[in-house]
């Protein structure tokens, strides 16, 4: 099989390697999602599937909804946390479901728009 894309390719693996780690740390739900997605990026990158863009758009939206509902939910938590040490990190950004969220539901809706692309139909000319 070709390659299609090697960027998919890169970032399916990368968040397969990341999720199949949060699953040997500990059973978190969110690391399943990680490889549920890395593996649908995986797929999508040897593929220039229209389907397939179409239901993993979807199945990153509501993969993203659960997030950002985690990320409302640790809100709190992180605002103790920072109040009790006085400093801002980054990791509180970019460490917490809330951002992921937000990055898999616009993702998904590119996914859906790339999937009714001209480009994907093959009928630019």
């Amino acid at each position: 099989m070709k390659i299609k894309s090697v960027i998919t390719l890169i970032l399916g693996i990368g968040l397969l390697v990341f999720g199949i780690y949060h699953l040997v740390v500990a059973l978190y739900f969110w690391g399943i999602m990680k490889v549920i997605i890395g593996g649908a990026l995986i797929f999508l990158s040897f593929s220039r599937n229209r389907t397939g863009l179409i239901v993993f758009g979807h199945l990153a939206i509501v993969s993203g909804c659960m997030l950002v509902t985690a990320g409302l939910y640790y809100a709190p938590l992180i605002t103790e946390s920072i109040r009790t040490s006085g400093t801002m990190k980054l990791v509180y950004i970019f460490g917490m479901p809330l951002f992921w969220g937000l990055f898999a539901i616009f993702g998904g809706i590119c996914s859906i728009y790339h999937g009714f692309c001209k480009c994907v139909r093959r009928d630019w000319n």
